[in-house]
């Protein structure tokens, strides 16, 4: 007796208890999925983002403000700093090296960064065309602004102002693209790096075209005689004290403020972590409901299979195979919610990477599997282990002269 065979068939008898009960085990493990697979890529994505940069100075506001801005470029810097103080605060016995950030143009909304070739080094930055800049409005371009832009070494493009939505266009001189990053994975995948000349030349009212055709800086800061700013300063210490002198010494003797990316970022998570408890916990609330559903409708089409099961009893079948055969209806019915459940996180996850390209979500991956969710496939199981034991051991006790008698 092929019980898998006879199980789906007293399934599938009844289409619509049976599919109701799946998409609701689905639903509850659906949204199980995206969160684990949103925060898992999230949680290592800002990690590599922010590796390397111990601390970020910039214009007083949010500290969080000015690392999501700086470091992972999903928020509105907190301001502009003056050149010659971040050149100061740069000269500090506690500081290993400086990286200079200036923010506040866009393409197409993507970034416009103006930095030096440190940038590149940080995030071990490999070409797949051309090289870094040499002039101004010389720029190299991550691997997704090339692929979802279409671009490549040689193009041109005229930049808008405004990080968010841009107001008007820079037209008086062009961007040239010089370089092709390839795929880091990483932020740099969705920015457009150019010298910080460039950023000032750009929102300079008088341009000076001779200026615009001499070598950049590659590394520190520009030499420049007119007075500048820059947006932020990426940090590395140069040895562990500075961790706990340096943030207090700017923030208390400067007009800037230091963020630690590392403070800044579990602060974050820890904010996050009880609004997805919260929606974690609902989702099992779905999945202990499903169960029980689960457990009703076995429980229910056994009153009216107790013949059928008596009959199976006449020609054979054992009491062990009856209480086997429940068994395997409710793990059946599990297991394809589990894999159904799998599967729409799955696609939720990949529709609002499509629809959202750009941003906090950018670069998340629908194709990825953790092993977290193999261990959703065992609870969903265990849920229909547990809501089929009752409706299984009625039929184990089944009475075959009283059924048949009836």
């Amino acid at each position: 007796m092929n019980l898998l065979k006879l199980s789906w068939k007293y399934l599938i008898a009844k289409p619509l208890n049976t599919s109701l009960n799946i998409l609701l085990l689905a639903l509850g493990l659906a949204i199980i999925t995206v969160l684990l697979l949103m925060q898992d890529q999230f949680e290592n994505k800002m990690t590599k983002d922010a590796v390397g940069i111990d601390l970020v100075i910039g214009a007083k506001g949010s500290p969080l403000q000015l690392v999501l801005s700086s470091v992972y470029h999903i928020d509105f810097p907190t301001g502009n700093i003056d050149l010659e103080e971040a050149i100061g605060v740069s000269k500090n016995r506690l500081i290993k090296n400086t990286i200079p950030l200036g923010m506040g143009d866009n393409y197409q909304g993507f970034r416009i960064v103006g930095t030096n070739h440190d940038y590149l080094e940080l995030y071990a930055v490999s070409f797949a065309a051309g090289s870094p800049w040499k002039k101004p409005f010389d720029v190299v371009i991550g691997h997704d602004v090339a692929t979802k832009l279409g671009l490549q070494v040689g193009d041109t493009f005229v930049g808008s102002h405004g990080i968010g939505s841009a107001s008007h266009d820079h037209d008086e001189h062009d961007y040239v693209i010089t370089g092709v990053m390839e795929k880091q994975g990483s932020v740099v995948d969705q920015l457009i790096l150019t010298s910080m000349e460039s950023v000032w030349f750009t929102h300079d009212e008088d341009h000076d075209h001779a200026l615009m055709e001499l070598p950049v800086t590659t590394t520190g800061f520009p030499e420049t005689t007119e007075p500048r700013e820059i947006t932020s300063l990426l940090v590395q210490y140069r040895n562990p004290i500075a961790a706990v002198q340096l943030p207090r010494f700017i923030n208390s003797r400067s007009s800037l403020q230091a963020a630690s990316p590392s403070f800044e970022i579990s602060r974050l998570f820890e904010l996050l972590g009880i609004g997805v408890t919260l929606v974690q916990g609902l989702a099992v609330i779905i999945i202990v409901i499903s169960g029980l559903g689960i457990f009703i409708a076995l429980y229910n089409s056994l009153k009216e299979r107790k013949y059928d099961l008596a009959v199976m009893r006449t020609i054979g079948a054992s009491k062990g195979l009856l209480f086997r055969h429940i068994l395997l209806e409710g793990v059946l019915l599990t297991f394809l919610g589990a894999l159904l459940g799998l599967l729409i996180g799955h696609l939720f996850l990949l529709i609002l990477v499509v629809n959202y390209d750009q941003g906090a979500i950018a670069g998340l991956r629908a194709d990825v599997f953790l092993v977290e969710e193999l261990y959703l496939v065992f609870f969903a199981i265990l849920i229909g282990v547990l809501a089929s034991l009752l409706p299984a051991w009625n039929a184990y006790r089944t009475d075959i002269a009283k059924q048949l008698t009836k």
